[in-house]
């Protein structure tokens, strides 16, 4: 039994925080008498946040630049909120070299403030802030044109669940800039008393690295953006060659989702020798600056195979050249007869990427040794089998031996459906180099990683609760630097052994977790969406593969429209309006296949213009009016005039649905089993029976 980590969901507390959602520092600004009403709001011109994590302990640094593009000056009032226990360290803003003192306002007097704003500005993300201690500073006038430049820093206390942080940064400036920001930034480093282990952001799509043992870094970046989500980091630190971090998510009277991040920590010993099939593509449509990539690869690669490595070797266009006489020993005679093969090759004829990698197959068979198939290419089939599904089909059934395949794109125009696709089906990667990329260093990243995997021939097991609908479905093998990620749902709760079982330098291996499947956890509310991400993705390699069916597409239509999650199948996130879903027929197998690689390999499903996820709901703007995924046209609602008295009771005895009343003058929401309409017209008055029966949700 070893040491591991789990998070099974948080306490009160954490799970209110989860609910308010709340935006990043904004100017609310304050425009003269004689300004139009409603005055724009000021632009954010840029957003850089560095964050230094000391085991629980986070030091946030916030640097922000506020510009005036009115034709009148603008003064203000500069709002953060904190995150509960959170204390200023510093603050910095100068005006004429004097600087500006700021005050942290308790919840309930901040609560106030922003609904006042509220009432002034008539701006429904002001409701984000409900709840929250908050920063505020007095912004004096800033010119037309002229800029403030703010500078924040807070430390805050991260308390593990089950030896899992959550970090949480407030990024949503979707509504509190004027145009786009032209930078955004966020970049922490983790340090802890033993190494970092499972890093991971279900919001963003970020970088992690590990320079060395004793830290991690993460990053995010992005320009000409207008962030519309917060920033969620969960991290562990590592104990054990291979870490197992579970997190969870249930809903009340729903089977749960999980989670589980399988996170290998150094690598040990020698490098394991390994089989290699090296496929080259030498068709017209490689002439010129690709060929010359993949001959460099190939190069670099069988100048780069370890003692007691076998590989053989492979050009194609349409007939398949087998250069070597099957798998041979590394030797350096070998190898150099090899690279002398590489270097005659040249570009020209058609592409049989069906024939070639099927022939690669046949030189592999079951053993004990690592297995992998490079692939070098670009990807465009023209000659022998040329379907997508077919060609994937065939290859993976022909894959008897268990090979991993790798896929290197080279140029601009390839084929990434096919790719991806082949890669996926094969338990590999695909990488795509372009002209002015450093092939040797991708090249040189690659082959550390699968000179020595961590685990291969993996199996999962889970006992005590039932675990279903997991993707992948087939388990990767595990490298060193590399993190798995597997979520799926599971019926039943309680306490539950998760066995992890793999081979590592030949010898089988299994790690253990005693784990707690929750009934109720509502803190990790991203999870539904992203395991609805993966299986729409799933459910479209299907339609690739096997061909369309009412089945099939009635399946990712429901999940689509349950999640807010856009596929070639649902009109109104494909083509921005609010139609019916368009007929299977108008799609074709390339938009098909590239969404279902983009989708399975989802890590951060996020939102798109017209989706939005409130608190593990998700709501879907639907001819202007933000509306719960689950409301069906023509159900009954109870309106309520926005910003009425109605309004504001209802706000005051329910504080947890300001985030959704932060979505827009217009939503539709669920309160039990009810619906709630919040519009330009509607009751502007509840009266004590309504308000309790909406309190009984």
């Amino acid at each position: 039994m070893r040491g591991f980590r789990v998070f099974v969901g948080a306490c009160a507390a954490l799970l209110l925080s989860s609910f308010l959602a709340f935006s990043d520092g904004i100017i609310i600004p304050i425009p003269p008498p004689d300004a139009p009403p409603q005055a724009p709001w000021l632009t954010i011109v840029y957003h850089r946040v560095t964050v230094q994590i000391e085991g629980g302990v986070a030091i946030t640094h916030v640097d922000q630049e506020f510009r005036n593009d009115h034709p009148f000056p603008v003064e203000g009032t500069y709002v953060f909120p904190l995150p509960p226990g959170a204390v200023v360290q510093r603050f910095a803003l100068w005006v004429d070299g004097q600087p500006v003192e700021g005050e942290v306002l308790p919840a309930d007097q901040a609560r106030e403030l922003y609904l006042d704003y509220l009432r002034r500005h008539r701006d429904p993300a002001l409701l984000e802030y409900v709840g929250r201690d908050t920063f505020r500073a007095r912004v004096f006038p800033i010119p037309p044109g002229g800029t403030r430049r703010i500078e924040l820093e807070y430390a805050e206390l991260l308390a593990p669940e089950g030896g899992v942080y959550r970090y949480r940064y407030p990024l949503d400036t979707e509504r509190f800039s004027h145009l786009p920001l032209e930078e955004v930034r966020i970049e922490v480093e983790l340090r802890g008393p033993t190494p970092p282990g499972a890093v991971y952001s279900p919001s963003h799509r970020v970088t992690v690295l590990r320079p060395e043992p004793s830290r991690a870094t993460v990053e995010y970046s992005e320009a000409d953006v207008l962030p519309d989500r917060d920033f969620l980091l969960y991290y562990s630190f590592a104990e054990e060659t291979v870490g197992l971090t579970l997190i969870t998510y249930a809903a009340e009277g729903e089977d749960g989702w999980f989670l589980l991040l399988v996170n290998p920590a150094l690598a040990r010993g020698a490098p394991i020798p390994k089989d290699i099939v090296l496929v080259i593509d030498k068709s017209g449509s490689m002439e010129g600056e690709k060929i010359e990539q993949a001959k460099a690869a190939a190069r670099y690669i069988l100048e780069h195979l370890g003692e007691g490595d076998r590989f053989g070797l492979i050009a194609f266009n349409e007939e398949v050249a087998r250069l070597t006489e099957g798998l041979v020993e590394a030797t350096p005679d070998r190898i150099s007869a090899a690279v002398a093969e590489v270097e005659e090759i040249y570009a020209d004829g058609w592409t049989n990427i069906h024939g070639a990698l099927l022939a690669a197959m046949e030189w592999l068979s079951p053993s004990g040794r690592p297995k992998y198939v490079i692939f070098l290419t670009d990807g465009l089939p023209t000659a022998g089998e040329t379907d997508t599904g077919r060609i994937v089909q065939d290859v993976t059934a022909a894959n008897s031996a268990g090979a991993r395949l790798f896929v290197f794109g080279v140029g601009y125009d390839v084929d990434p459906q096919l790719l991806d696709l082949l890669a996926q089906g094969n338990r590999g990667t695909a990488s795509y180099v372009t002209p002015q990329e450093d092939l040797e260093g991708v090249l040189t990243a690659f082959y550390a990683k699968i000179a020595q995997p961590a685990l291969t021939e993996l199996s999962l097991e889970i006992r005590g609760v039932t675990p279903y609908d997991h993707y992948p479905r087939e388990l990767p093998d595990l490298f060193y630097g590399e993190q798995l990620t597997l979520v799926g749902r599971y019926a039943g709760a309680g306490p539950a052994t998760i066995a992890l079982t793999g081979t590592r330098e030949g010898a089988e291996e299994t790690y253990v977790l005693e784990a707690e499947f929750p009934q109720l956890s509502e803190a990790a509310d991203f999870l539904p969406r992203l395991w609805a991400a993966r299986k729409v993705g799933y459910l479209l390699k299907r339609v690739v593969m096997e061909g369309e069916s009412e089945e099939l597409v009635q399946q990712i239509i429901q999940l689509a429209t349950r999640y807010g999650i856009a596929t070639p199948y649902t009109s109104f996130l494909v083509e921005e309006d609010a139609g019916a879903a368009l007929p299977p027929a108008y799609f074709s197998t390339v938009r098909l296949a590239r969404s279902a690689q983009k989708l399975a390999a989802a890590e951060a499903p996020g939102e798109t213009g017209g989706v939005k996820e409130v608190g593990g709901r998700v709501f879907l703007l639907v001819d202007g009016v933000w509306q719960e995924s689950t409301y069906q046209e023509g159900t009954e609602t109870l309106d309520i005039q926005y910003l009425s008295e109605a309004y504001f009771q209802l706000l005051s005895e329910l504080p947890e649905i300001a985030p959704i009343l932060a979505l827009g003058e217009e939503v539709i929401f669920q309160l039990g089993d009810r619906f709630v309409r919040v519009g330009p017209v509607g009751l502007s008055e509840l009266t004590p029976e309504q308000l309790a029966e909406l309190k009984g949700k």
